[in-house]
């Protein structure tokens, strides 16, 4: 093209720049969302309108925001930007957990253990306080650099009155139900930390134990032994050696078939189908006990209630029962029961009506003394410690058969990572099946609520199918307090609607620190009464709320206490781990409270790894900062990469990774950028755009395409599978739009007249297309669509001035429409590939240069030809970037490539047979020198 058409050609130009320079703009932008408030208006924009409430989950404030908390905020800003465009009011509030032991470990370790335990309770809560706030502070900043909008200078906070107030009221309402009881029985107890754990606090990890095998003598001999002449033992196995001081029981496999083998002129009996495995662990021959000539064989229940002599503790005897816990494919299938260090042996011994033993104090030592329930000879010693001298003991006393070391999973405590015992304690716990909580919340989960991804309802499903009794308290001070008296007359522990109303009252003036710096009980008045001897001296306990407890009321005090949600919540959203956690904890609560679920669907979504599947930690240096990532690339990259990605699985993220990302990302933002320099200043959809019926054969062919691709979006972010709404965006934007229609389309809005109909008819399909992935794409590029609105037309950006006020994407037919074209649009496509591989091989023979040089010889199957020659045909010259398409039907689609007629145009460059002098213009085309006129 000769040099002096350039200034008549209409060359896309725009101020949308090319270098996003992310890490810059987005503070300054950012910084305008806040004084312009736009998250009030996107709230004010759709007031009165149904509201969908997706209820944050709070995450601990505990140090700053990590690549998880990165993934889980925009996961959630996605979804409420998405449902603003559709209409809904989205109220969105953010909070953050305050209580719990993490934050008093992080004072304790300021303070140094000496001086924490004799710091007074009401100081340790102020410092505890303190530190919960610099941390909400520090996270609260880096969620809003993340982009996500929500009602930050108002969030809920669980050390808040009304929400220690919440935890008490729903405490009450399962009070009153009889599902609150006071137990003594085994729970997970670090010994560390000094409290009670629920199921949610353990974390496994594997140990390597001391698994020892020991002989039991029993004291009278089984039927059928009654004539042997050596003692009589039961053979046990245990990985807890440390527990054989408070054994108080055995358990044997209901039905199963037990055997006795004779060694060293004793009877060892255990479970027949493992004699084998046992003899050859201790070394034993394996010669079995015969008896009229038959090795001894019998069902546990003929050892049922046998007595024998508690290993230990001399005088003292154990008992034989029967339970389906016993396993069959490792030990001796016989199992020492200590009920107070476990809850299958708790259940097992409870129902003979027996007193737990336990002589292991709060710091996981041996009580001091010499009787059962004591330490015995072992007093003073740690659990772990008296391990080998327990082992030794019963090998000097002739009971040890074997030991060998085991590697297994093991329970530890969440926050020290040390591993955990179960200890009989008294402790407040929930009954799940007293009332009938368990079969309730079975029914809510399994029928009144959706669950994403759909398999997630079998895991919690099993959670709560297979979960023991809830227990709810903690030996700790920053926590809600569990409202219970104890009368110093009596020892009754005194609980009421009376004394429960006034704390509720209390916790609602003053809040929980009021229990632990005033006296309550000047508060109770006439309920400050015990109900067992009359008395009126009753003391405040000190046992606070499972800090699961107090997160999983935020259903009551969040979203049934704040007049913008609503009860239940449409939607939480938060990590698997959830499961066991938060969403469980929430269930329970309020199904146990009111019946009902507090959520009408969950989410859950898998963990941040490495580009190589590892957990991020500092030590293997694989950490991904969301922090310095916005810092040096911007924050819509890693919003992008949320959205790129399966968040329902484990997800991987490197700097390789977000290299990638940055790669999309630029595909995107230069997308937008040509599609605004082809608008920009020259259209306006309102007074420009062309009706559909009146569009241009291949325009109308791209806004069909894209009312389908519209279509697969809108289910995506429907179904909350934001990677696939990322997928089909990207695959059209790149594969559709940049590579075959913008790349088609060039030449006419280039070189035709401004104003004329084929310069409209092209420009009202980019005006659609660029309203729609402005749309699409504002959920996830947040500040990257709110800069393009700056300088996109009115019509496209529904005249508003942020991208968070649009409406939901229409196109202007509908999907019925638009599939009407599929067939032509499928056949143009598979046409297209064969004259693009002839024009390739041509161009690499050296044939041609520029595709515009050559015209096409084509055939298409008959069916194809037909839909290539209807009335919804395309100017496939035009689609394809060459100067004539000549078809004719054929077996198969197939190409030949020849030289174009005509001579090309100096300036448009294709090969047109009008080209030649017009006017005073030497050598151009019919169609530019109307373009010129």
């Amino acid at each position: 093209m000769a040099n002096e058409y350039k200034q008549t050609m209409n060359l896309p130009k725009t101020k949308f720049p090319m270098r996003a320079a992310l890490a810059q703009r987005e503070p300054e932008r950012l910084k305008r969302w806040q004084q312009n408030h736009v998250y009030e208006l996107m709230l004010k924009k759709n007031e009165g309108h149904k509201k969908f409430v997706l209820h944050d989950g709070p995450p601990y404030a505990n140090g700053p925001i990590h690549l998880g908390h990165a993934m889980n905020k925009i996961s959630k800003d996605i979804i409420n930007r998405y449902k603003a465009m559709q209409g809904f009011e989205t109220p969105y509030v953010p909070g953050w957990d305050c209580h719990g032991q993490p934050i008093e470990h992080k004072v304790e370790e300021k303070l140094g253990t000496e001086k924490f335990n004799n710091t007074p309770v009401a100081k340790i809560r102020e410092l505890c306080n303190e530190f919960a706030v610099e941390n909400i502070d520090l996270q609260r900043e880096g969620f809003k650099r993340l982009g996500v909008l929500g009602d930050w200078d108002n969030p809920y906070l669980t050390l808040y009155h009304q929400h220690d107030a919440a935890d008490i009221e729903v405490f009450k309402a399962m009070f009153d139900k009889g599902m609150v009881y006071r137990g003594h029985k085994p729970v997970h107890w670090c010994k560390h930390c000094h409290t009670a754990l629920a199921e949610a606090e353990i974390e496994y990890g594997d140990e390597t134990s001391p698994s020892i095998y020991v002989r039991f003598e029993l004291t009278s001999k089984p039927a059928g032994l009654e004539s042997f002449d050596g003692p009589v033992d039961f053979v046990i196995w245990t990985t807890t050696p440390w527990t054989i001081p408070s054994d108080q029981a055995v358990s044997l496999k209901p039905e199963a078939v037990y055997t006795a083998i004779e060694h060293d002129g004793r009877a060892e009996i255990m479970l027949k189908d493992l004699a084998e495995k046992v003899c050859g662990i201790a070394g034993w021959d394996v010669t079995p006990v015969m008896v009229a000539g038959k090795p001894y064989e019998v069902p546990a229940e003929v050892l049922d209630h046998l007595h024998y002599k508690q290993p230990v503790f001399d005088g003292v005897e154990g008992v034989a029962l029967l339970a389906d816990y016993v396993g069959t494919e490792d030990g001796t299938g016989i199992v020492h029961n200590s009920p107070g260090h476990g809850v299958d042996d708790y259940y097992v011994c409870m129902k003979e009506g027996m007193d737990v033993c336990m002589p292991v104090d709060d710091d996981g030592r041996f009580y001091n003394g010499d009787e059962f329930g004591t330490g015995g000879p072992f007093s003073g010693m740690d659990t772990d410690e008296a391990n080998p001298h327990i082992i030794q003991f019963l090998r000097d006393r002739g009971m040890l058969v074997a030991e060998v070391k085991i590697t297994h999973s093991y329970p530890h405590c969440w926050r020290c990572k040390h591993p955990v015992l179960f200890r009989a304690t008294d402790q407040w716990f929930v009954s799940m099946d007293k009332t009938g909580l368990r079969e309730q919340a079975l029914d809510q989960v399994r029928n009144h609520v959706a669950w994403y991804p759909g398999h997630a309802v079998n895991r919690i499903g099993a959670m709560v199918e297979q979960r023991p009794d809830w227990c709810i308290s903690r030996q700790r001070n920053w926590g809600v307090p569990i409202p219970s008296f104890t009368c110093a007359d009596c020892g009754e522990k005194v609980m009421n609607d009376d004394t429960l109303d006034a704390v509720i009252a209390l916790f609602h003036e003053k809040g929980s620190d009021a229990w632990f710096t005033d006296a309550p009980e000047s508060y109770l008045g006439e309920a400050c009464v015990c109900p067992k001897c009359g008395g009126h001296h009753l003391k405040a306990d000190r046992d606070i709320l499972d800090v699961w407890w107090d997160s999983g009321v935020s259903w009551k005090a969040v979203c049934e206490y704040r007049d913008e949600l609503h009860y239940p919540a449409d939607v939480y959203l938060e990590g698997s781990d959830q499961h066991r956690g938060w969403f469980q904890s929430s269930l329970l609560t309020s199904v146990g409270a009111n019946g009902v679920a507090p959520y009408k669907a969950v989410i859950s979504q898998g963990f941040t790894l490495d580009g190589q599947g590892r957990k991020m930690s500092k030590s293997l240096g694989n950490v991904i900062d969301p922090n310095k990532v916005c810092d040096e690339m911007g924050a819509d990259i890693v919003r992008l990469w949320v959205a790129s990605i399966d968040t329902s699985t484990d997800v991987a993220c490197d700097t390789e990774i977000l290299a990638r990302t940055s790669d999309a990302y630029r595909r995107f933002r230069n997308t937008l950028r040509f599609l605004l320099s082809v608008l920009e200043g020259q259209f306006e959809p309102a007074t420009d755009g062309v009706a559909f019926d009146e569009l241009m054969p291949l325009d109308k062919l791209m806004l069909a395409r894209l009312t389908q691709v519209q279509a697969e979006v809108d289910a995506a972010y429907e179904g909350f599978e934001f990677n696939r709404a990322y997928r089909t965006l990207y695959d059209f934007v790149v594969t559709e739009l940049s590579n075959v229609y913008l790349d088609a389309l060039k030449d006419r809005l280039y070189c035709e007249k401004p104003g004329s109909h084929e310069m409209r008819s092209a420009q009202t399909v980019v005006a659609e297309l660029l309203s729609m992935l402005m749309r699409d794409l504002q959920p996830i590029l947040a500040y990257t669509v709110d800069e393009a609105m700056e300088f996109a037309p009115a019509g496209c950006r529904d005249n508003q001035e942020y991208a968070a006020l649009l409406d939901w994407y229409k196109s202007p037919i509908t999907l019925e429409q638009a599939n009407e074209f599929a067939g032509v649009l499928e056949a143009s496509l598979e046409l297209r590939g064969v004259v693009t591989k002839a024009i390739e091989e041509a161009r690499a023979e050296g044939t041609f240069t520029k595709s515009q040089q050559v015209r096409v010889r084509a055939t298409a199957p008959a069916e194809a030809y037909a839909l290539l020659t209807g009335d919804k045909a395309v100017d496939l010259a035009e689609f394809y970037i060459v100067s004539e398409v000549e078809l004719t039907q054929g077996e198969e689609f197939s190409a030949q490539i020849e030289a174009a007629h005509g001579e090309a145009c100096d300036r448009c460059w294709n090969y047109r047979a009008s080209t030649g002098a017009h006017g005073e213009h030497a050598h151009i085309c019919d169609r530019c020198a109307a373009a010129l006129s």
